[in-house]
């Protein structure tokens, strides 16, 4: 017998054996898994974004199961995923809730707010506002313009436009809330989709110093929480806050802004009545 074909043969049977111990290794040490949560992943949309404070999609599946977590934790499946969720686990299913997405509270560009020098580090806001508290921008409460929460979105749902400030895709946000927790100044909110009135503006600093330091600033001139029909609006710490759950769409605040500061997003409808909180 040639040595060529001895070897054949002997890796052959090596091979069967190996492959037999592979077979009765799977058997004895399978982890056998929660038929539930197997059933909850199914229906969870795969993006393991971490957004519903657990470790991927299968770590909240499991939780979801065991009832550690709510049947609405998953916020890029939203209603739909929640629902399912709910169907799964044979529970009331959520109701009366809007999807939400991602808002940039602040207008204070390149041409709006003043530069007090130019930026040469790496392009990340944290290590900004870490290293020098982002003291380049002469609004020490307003948007660096470094992109780090464009990067941290992973549906690219955001980019930079060229006044040097994020815009959020609403038609790709997930409100996943990556953002959110990338901004180091907190300039980041989520609120519900039909919502179109925002006060754009997070600085907390005196009418006249923001005056000093940007053109579309707060300056708690008040005229918005006065306006207000449905008493949404109201001043504190010297800047004007909105209470999406009161808001109506009115857009009587934003009409009498003397500093342009609350936008309205074309589009949005008017709600006809205080929604559920």
């Amino acid at each position: 017998m040639s040595t060529t074909l001895v070897s054949l043969i002997s890796m052959g049977m090596v091979g069967s054996v190996l492959a037999a111990g592979l077979v009765y290794a799977s058997k004895k040490f399978a982890v056998e898994t929660d038929p539930t949560a197997d059933e909850i992943e199914e229906v969870l949309p795969g993006a393991n974004c971490g957004a519903c404070g657990y470790a991927g999609c299968r770590a909240f599946a499991e939780a979801a199961a065991d009832g550690k977590a709510p049947v609405d934790g998953c916020p890029v499946g939203g209603v739909t995923v929640a629902k399912l969720v709910a169907q799964i686990l044979g529970v009331e299913a959520v109701e009366g809730t809007h999807r939400k997405v991602a808002q940039v509270l602040c207008k204070g560009g390149r041409a709006e707010a003043k530069l007090h020098a130019e930026w040469i580090g790496p392009r990340d806001c944290r290590v900004a506002q870490n290293t020098q508290n982002g003291s380049f921008k002469a609004c020490s409460y307003g948007c660096l313009g470094l992109g780090t929460c464009v990067a941290a979105c992973p549906f690219d749902a955001m980019y930079m436009d060229e006044n040097g400030l994020p815009v959020v895709i609403e038609e790709k946000c997930t409100g996943c809330g990556m953002c959110v927790r990338a901004c180091p100044r907190d300039i980041i909110v989520l609120a519900e989709e039909p919502q179109g009135v925002h006060i754009r503006c997070r600085s907390l600093a005196l009418g006249k110093d923001v005056r000093g330091v940007c053109s579309v600033g707060c300056i708690a001139c008040r005229r918005c929480e006065k306006e207000c029909p449905v008493n949404a609006i109201t001043v504190e710490d010297n800047l004007a806050r909105i209470d999406y759950d009161k808001c109506i769409n009115c857009r009587r605040c934003v009409a009498v802004c003397p500093m342009n500061t609350i936008e309205y997003q074309e589009g949005k409808p008017v709600l006809k009545k205080k929604r559920a909180s």
